[in-house]
């Protein structure tokens, strides 16, 4: 049987709309009948007509041939044609209500675009109206997987005819060839229904309520008869058959039952504990938990501060004799050498041995500066070179045989620090070394290796002793490693 066939064998008629393009004309005429339908050049009393939706046309179509008398004679969109010919039937107009189309509204959660173009066309082609707001719109369409669904559902649901469906009900009610909203089921409010009877409590039940508490909260002084969590845990012994009892009433009820009859109960409790007798803090009571373990303290190590060198106290430059570690600035008065100024500070070769500075008398620091005052005021009116005349004698380049006149007026810095005392010594023989000098050396000599390297040696470990067996021991393992073949 055609699509386009009622259910009497009769062809569906179609009215196209005029303004639209004339290859889609044909292409719809086409279509229409070869799926078993047929064109009309006038709006059928029953049948469809074909609009482009959102178009003047349309509109007009809409205002005058809308009516409650015709209720099928249906507005869809030209695509219809093809949809139903894809989907291989006569799709049914299942979105109108009393001969209006079904508003609905798409909610910004379904965010795909292609989703929504999919979805508003489907709505199309079953006869709704997918272009509504949220305000006016019957039905919201909403993505159930975000969370605005339940906050949508939670805002609509005491507001009559307004319904909030998954975007998978559109699909389900075409499918199933009718609307369906998703049905409402009963929640219970909570407390006892009319009518329905509730249990009372017996003396059973005070007389196992009064040996829970006493088991674990014997003494009331310490507290807890009335929390929460002492009949939680009452009502979680329900598994265990000694305990099938507490299933006849809730934890609320447990509670309130000693807390409305504290006085009577508390008594039976005393009598329950003068029998039982149960040392306070035992195993097993309410409010007493196992002592955690002590964590041992880590120990923190103490660092060893490095020894500080000593060095000795007297310094000789010159003739004279400097007591102290400090630094030596500002005038040191020298019998014989008048007010001197100490240049450099104290200053330390890698060997550990310190030495001082050059003593500079202030008459030669002062020496410079005039000099250059006396040259700032010499230069001050300087000759130039005007028009063919000859160049100025400071502007005439010099010879290179002559003599520079300036070299004579070139004078030491005062603050160059002499030869340290270690080298000079060392320039002057080996009497005048240090002790610990000639110690390294005779080492370096005994077993054949440089002073730099037992100096170096010595510096780390400080120990004049320990470096001698170090180096004997060194000449020793090359000597059996590389033995002398001549």
């Amino acid at each position: 049987m055609p699509i386009f066939h009622d259910p009497n064998g009769f062809s569906i008629k179609f009215f196209i709309q005029k303004d639209l393009p004339e290859e889609v004309q044909a292409e719809l005429c086409e279509t229409i009948t070869s799926l078993g339908g047929r064109v009309e050049t006038k709006v059928p009393r029953q049948g469809y007509i074909l609009v482009q939706f959102g178009t003047a046309e349309e509109s007009r179509l809409r205002l005058c041939w809308t009516s409650a008398d015709r209720p099928d004679r249906y507005f869809v969109p030209y695509t219809y044609v093809e949809a139903c010919k894809v989907a291989g039937m006569l799709l049914k107009q299942i979105f109108v209500e009393n001969g209006a189309p079904m508003l609905m509204h798409i909610h910004p959660s379904i965010a795909n675009v292609n989703a929504r173009s999919a979805l508003s066309q489907r709505i199309m082609h079953s006869g709704g109206d997918p272009n509504a707001t949220a305000q006016s719109a019957r039905i919201i369409l909403a993505d159930p997987n975000t969370d605005v669904f339940p906050h949508l559902v939670k805002t609509y649901q005491s507001e009559p005819g307004k319904y909030i469906e998954s975007y998978l009900w559109v699909k389900k009610c075409v499918e199933r060839g009718a609307v369906a909203f998703t049905p409402l089921v009963y929640k219970n409010p909570g407390g006892r229904r009319p009518g329905e009877e509730r249990t009372h409590f017996t003396e059973e039940d005070e007389q196992n309520l009064a040996n829970w508490i006493a088991t674990k909260i014997p003494y009331k002084e310490t507290g807890g008869r009335t929390g929460n969590r002492l009949y939680q845990q009452l009502c979680e012994q329900s598994a265990d058959p000694e305990f099938a009892w507490v299933t006849r009433h809730t934890w609320q009820s447990w509670r309130e039952r000693y807390k409305k009859n504290a006085v009577r109960l508390d008594r039976l409790i005393a009598d329950i504990v003068d029998q039982t007798k149960p040392a306070q803090g035992e195993k097993g009571q309410y409010g007493y938990v196992r002592q955690p373990e002590e964590k041992q303290k880590k120990q923190r190590k103490k660092k060893v501060k490095p020894q500080e060198s000593s060095f000795d106290d007297e310094f000789v430059v010159g003739s004279s004799k400097l007591e102290g570690m400090g630094m030596f600035s500002g005038v040191v008065p020298i019998e014989g050498l008048g007010e001197m100024q100490v240049a450099n500070e104290m200053q330390q070769e890698p060997s550990g041995v310190m030495y001082k500075g050059t003593l500079v008398g202030s008459s030669s620091i002062q020496e410079p500066q005039a000099a250059e005052e006396e040259m700032d005021e010499e230069g001050s009116e300087w000759a130039v070179r005007v028009g063919n005349s000859p160049p100025p004698p400071w502007g005439k380049r010099r010879a290179s045989g002559e003599p520079d006149g300036t070299a004579d007026a070139k004078r030491s810095r005062p603050n160059e620090a002499p030869t340290p005392p270690q080298f000079e010594a060392k320039r002057q023989g080996v009497g005048d070394m240090h002790v610990v000098d000639q110690a390294i050396g005779q080492i370096a000599a005994d077993f054949r290796f440089t002073v730099e390297e037992v100096q170096a040696y010595y510096d780390r470990c400080g120990e004049m002793e320990r470096t001698r067996t170090r180096f004997q021991n060194m000449r020793a393992l090359l000597a059996e490693r590389f033995p002398d073949d001549a």
